[in-house]
């Protein structure tokens, strides 16, 4: 029996709940209550504060599907395998078993009659070699070995390969084994072994043992809680399954692929075609996900809005490198909102909008692809060839992939310097990489001291808004929290005038000196509603949620982590506003120390 991405999704969640553990809600693509990050870009995410300590409001086994989002693989889309937006199934220990049980589950799923039904002769894995910093991992050895998995298919490979290293510089880690299974290609070679890209082991599922922290000072120590976090790509895994050789054929996502060829009129796709058609389904299927979150983005120049922005403008200029002439976005998220409305049911509810907001940035998009072609057929009239820097103008300013550039310029019998492109390109990689690491470095694993008090000075921010300015209705639009300021978007149709900024920071500091505690609790959503906690209440929380408390100043839903007391924050100021948006404004602030 072929067994399809939603069988896939059924099946894990039901052996997992039938195994004790808990499901968990789905978390929206854009987190709610981590400041710290713009996306959920991996199944863990969401739970990062339950890694580090705190308890979760259902329990220590835990089960579920999330929707995930991964900006730094926008440029790798166009292969066989990368996606910007997927799914991710994971199941989690948080303290509880470790990794005898994780493994010996794994293998259940993975070979049971019940559940996969994998070949076990076929099944391969790997574990952590060992190192200066942690021992070779023959616990993980013995769990598989008493599987029944020979030693011979049982692969010792380096912290490069096993290893889960922290978010940022320190936090929590540990070895990881990983399951492969053989599909049954040749060898490339002597050494072809699991994690080999010649295609014969096919990468199924990651288990992580979080067993140690790194400290600052470079030092791994063992963590009080032992966890267990798992990730199995539900796309990557449903291609494997569904007998497909990439992740564009499986069912869940070829009848978007599907329309695009019917839109360029491509029976059979060359290479070139191929990529576009690739780039356009992953984009407009991110997209559309994006549009249709609970919390929702819209495309801007600035943080989440740009990313959203980014992938239609290429899916858009791809679509015209591939003949794609007609508005078309529209009827891709059609589709992908069929697709996925059973498990998404807002995406349908949010079709309107979704369509609304696609069309207006195709439109204003093409204005400026015209306005490209001009510059281009401008420099293409006054030399015989293009120059790399030209090549990446037209590309950064317009938005023209190399390959549109080429094209264009075989028409009009000119050269290009793809060489001298490549090296514009690489440098601006290069400084776009560190950007990236700046702008989407975060998630709760960076629980330094300062990002505590920032994220803490958010909850007495979103308050103090409402008192000053008499609007009970005002909600957070977006944060993002580092350890040197903390940036807070709301719903709001003015700027805040210098009195009412003089007279917010006054009352969050008020709040500071009064040295309030801040009490995390555990209720139902019913409760938290009815003691006034401040949060989006829908479907997407289980029986019971996190609430904290900051004395009785402030109650809102959240992940934390926070201080134990407002007296730890210090003075509180507001650096700058201004509006990013129709009716939504941005503060960013500071806490500096009482003597400052």
């Amino acid at each position: 029996m072929v067994i399809d991405s939603k069988q896939l999704k059924t099946l894990f969640l039901d052996f997992f709940t039938e195994n004790e553990h808990s499901l968990i809600p789905n978390s929206p693509l854009i987190p709610e209550y981590d400041p710290t990050v713009l996306f959920t870009p991996a199944g863990m995410h969401p739970l990062i504060p339950y890694f580090l300590g705190q308890p979760h409001p259902l329990g220590t086994k835990l089960v579920n599907v999330q929707r995930c989002f991964r900006t730094g693989d926008i440029e790798c889309v166009g292969d066989s395998s990368h996606l910007t937006f997927f799914e991710m199934l994971g199941n989690w220990s948080l303290g509880d078993y470790f990794k005898k049980q994780a493994i010996s589950l794994s293998y259940d799923f993975l070979t049971n009659k019940r559940w996969l039904n994998l070949d076990k002769k076929r099944l391969s894995v790997t574990v952590f070699a060992g190192d200066q910093d942690a021992p070779k991992d023959l616990e993980s050895f013995e769990a598989w070995s008493s599987c029944g998995i020979p030693d011979d298919r049982i692969y010792f490979l380096s912290k490069e390969d096993n290893w889960w290293g922290p978010v940022g510089n320190t936090g929590p880690c540990g070895p990881c084994t990983e399951m492969f299974y053989d599909t049954g290609k040749p060898a490339c070679g002597p050494n072809c072994r699991p994690g080999c890209s010649c295609g014969k082991y096919f990468e199924l599922w990651n288990d992580v043992f979080m067993e140690y922290n790194k400290t600052p000072s470079g030092c791994f120590e063992f963590l009080k809680q032992k966890n267990v976090d798992t990730g199995m790509g539900v796309e990557h895994t449903a291609a494997m399954l569904e007998g497909k050789e990439n992740v564009f054929q499986i069912g869940a996502v070829r009848p978007i692929a599907q329309k695009v060829e019917d839109l360029a009129s491509i029976t059979v796709p060359d290479d070139v075609q191929e990529r576009s058609i690739r780039i356009i389904t992953d984009h407009v299927r991110a997209a559309t996900f994006f549009l249709g979150d609970e919390r929702g983005v819209k495309p801007s120049n600035n943080d989440r809005g740009y990313v959203l922005r980014r992938l239609i403008r290429r899916a858009i200029r791809f679509g015209r490198l591939i003949g794609i002439e007609q508005d078309f976005l529209t009827d891709l998220a059609d589709i992908v909102i069929t697709l996925n409305e059973a498990d998404y049911p807002l995406l349908r509810e949010k079709q309107a909008s979704i369509f609304e907001e696609l069309n207006k940035e195709e439109t204003k998009f093409k204005r400026t692809l015209e306005k490209g072609l001009r510059k281009f057929q401008r420099i293409a009239e006054n030399c015989p060839r293009i120059d790399g820097k030209d090549a990446f103008l037209l590309f950064q300013s317009f938005g023209f992939p190399i390959e549109l550039t080429k094209e264009l310029a075989a028409e009009a019998g000119v050269e290009v310097d793809v060489t001298g492109f490549n090296n514009e390109y690489a440098c601006h990689q290069k400084v776009s990489a560190k950007s990236a690491t700046k702008l989407f470095k975060g998630g709760l694993s960076d629980a330094s001291a300062e990002t505590k008090k920032l994220h803490t000075a958010t909850h007495l921010l979103n308050e103090a808004l409402r008192v000053v300015l008499k609007k009970k209705d005002i909600v957070q639009r977006g944060s993002n929290i580092t350890p040197e300021r903390l940036r807070f978007d709301f719903n709001f149709d003015r700027a805040l005038t210098p009195e009412e900024i003089v007279a917010v920071e006054k009352l969050v500091n008020d709040q500071i000196k009064n040295a309030l505690p801040v009490v995390r609790e555990e209720m139902s959503v019913q409760d938290a509603k009815t003691k006034g906690a401040q949060g989006v209440f829908d479907d997407k929380y289980g029986n019971s949620v996190s609430v904290y408390s900051v004395g009785g100043f402030s109650k809102e839903i959240c992940g934390g982590p926070h201080v134990e007391n407002t007296s730890e924050l210090g003075v509180f100021k507001i650096k700058k506003q201004k509006g990013i948006a129709s009716g939504v404004r941005r503060i960013r602030a500071v806490l500096q120390k009482c003597d400052q």
